[in-house]
């Protein structure tokens, strides 16, 4: 014991050391090198995220008619954050400000835009865990590169040793694909699809191989291969995405295998479908905890789950009667809350104490900084969001002051969060005022405060001038 105990000193003054140098690979290395040394114990991580689920859509958010008991149950073994936020409104530059820890005025991917993908000069999260020693794998949806000229923003270019799943966004509309990508290789599916496009997107006319279902597998054989040594597993999800290409051919863009328990709900196809999605979710989230625990690793296993975005409504499903994005405004595309405020859930027996809640405010670009601190690796005056391992832990932490969001599509939009409380949002011009909302007792963001404070709109519109890193790719058309 006190030869564990006198490692890990020696092994975390060396880890400060690290954390003083300029040159990240470098300090990689030196990581790597002391925590096979010293066999210092790093959690493993896993990153589970769905896809256009909204904040309201699960029992433990408020969800009243689709039931989760599963991720419900993570929740009360674990930790609930209440006031959490997506790296951005749609699908691509989210997972850029995830993976890059910096926000979406300086991530490299900052809309959903064909052809944009990470670069060499992108330092991805997953680079830093496999320089630290870790076995990395991302499963289920990519998005920030491909074989058309991105190629630098391939995952396994990006610090990913494996990867089974999806490159692009149009293909992941289709959950019955005709063959999906494992690493650089195609592996054919037994479904047969009616192509839209070239980049794989379509809708199944034979529906035999679901791609969640074939995720979740790919997620359990994963742990089971590497449940010896640190791992970190990406598991992005495609459900309750709708297949928008189905949508438009034929009507129903909500896929699943079966309708499960809501096969007989007096609904219309659309919303029995998205119900069911969810409900596969909630399961695949029960499989793989309660694997966790059969194999003995649950606790050393650090679990998030989240969403990437707010809810859709590109299935047809009534947004009336589920309510998904809970009680704020607004759904994916759009900068209110409803648009970027998300479920965010950890689990960790026996770090996380069970059953808590915390209102701390924070977004995607935290889990950069928060793996980093996990493995006592160094982190770059670039990453824009801090470590959580405070709160994870119960302990006291200082708020973050600016958390900020933009949109490229129908014209430029902005949007800042201050001191977790007061909501700015900038449309239709760089001198179009300031709209501010209190979002402490307006959480629908209806009612504009700007001119009873206008102190706040000057510490805003200060920060809107210097938030951004201008890119010619991702220049403002307001």
């Amino acid at each position: 014991m006190a030869r564990f105990v006198g490692n890990f000193v020696a092994s975390a003054k060396l880890f400060d050391l690290c954390c003083t140098m300029k040159n990240w690979w470098l300090s990689g290395i030196i990581v790597a090198i002391v925590g096979l040394c010293h066999a210092v114990p790093s959690p493993n991580l896993i990153f589970i995220l769905a896809d256009d689920l909204g904040y309201g859509e699960l029992g433990c958010y408020g969800q009243k008619i689709i039931r989760t008991p599963e991720i419900d149950r993570m929740a009360q073994e674990g930790l609930r954050f209440s006031h959490y936020y997506a790296g951005a409104t749609v699908c691509a530059p989210s997972r850029s400000v995830l993976l890059t820890g910096q926000h979406q005025g300086r991530t490299r991917v900052r809309g959903n835009r064909e052809g944009a993908g990470l670069t060499a000069n992108d330092v991805s999260v997953a680079r830093i865990l496999r320089d630290a020693g870790y076995r990395t794998a991302i499963i289920g949806k990519w998005g920030l590169g491909e074989f058309d000229g991105s190629e630098e923003g391939l995952p396994w270019r990006q610090g990913f040793d494996e990867f089974y799943g999806y490159l692009n966004h149009q293909h992941a509309h289709n959950h019955f694909p005709a063959f999906l990508w494992r690493n650089d290789r195609r592996e054919t599916l037994r479904n047969v699809v009616t192509a839209v496009g070239n980049r794989g997107a379509g809708y199944a006319t034979v529906k035999q191989q679901y791609a969640d279902d074939l995720f979740a597998e790919e997620a359990l054989k994963f742990v089971d291969a590497h449940r010896d040594r640190p791992f970190f597993l990406f598991w992005s999800m495609v459900v309750p995405h709708a297949n928008n290409e189905r949508h438009r051919k034929i009507g129903n863009g909500a896929e699943a295998p079966n309708l499960g328990s809501y096969a007989k709900e007096p609904w219309s196809e659309n919303d029995r479908a998205h119900a069911a999605m969810i409900e596969r979710m909630d399961g695949y989230v029960g499989r793989l905890l309660a694997h966790l625990k059969k194999i003995g690793i649950a606790e050393k296993t650090l679990v998030i789950f989240t969403s990437d975005n707010g809810p859709h409504r590109e299935s047809g499903h009534q947004l009336t009667r589920f309510q998904p994005a809970g009680p704020f405004s607004g759904i994916k595309r759009s900068l209110t809350d409803g648009g970027i405020r998300v479920p965010f859930i950890a689990w960790w027996p026996k770090t996380i104490a069970p059953g808590r809640t915390s209102d701390y405010v924070g977004s995607f670009a935290d889990w950069w900084a928060t793996a980093a601190d996990l493995v006592k690796a160094p982190v770059p005056k670039t990453i824009d969001g801090v470590s959580i391992v405070p709160t994870l832990r119960g302990e006291a932490q200082k708020p973050q002051k600016f958390l900020y969001w933009e949109f490229h599509e129908n014209g430029f939009q902005q949007a800042v969060l201050y001191q977790g409380r007061w909501k700015a949002l900038k449309r239709g011009g760089a001198d179009r005022p300031l709209l501010l909302f209190d979002t402490r007792h307006d959480v629908e963001e209806k009612r504009d405060v700007a001119s009873s404070h206008p102190d706040l709109v000057k510490i805003i519109e200060s920060y809107l001038l210097q938030a951004r890193k201008d890119d010619p790719a991702w220049e403002p058309q307001w």
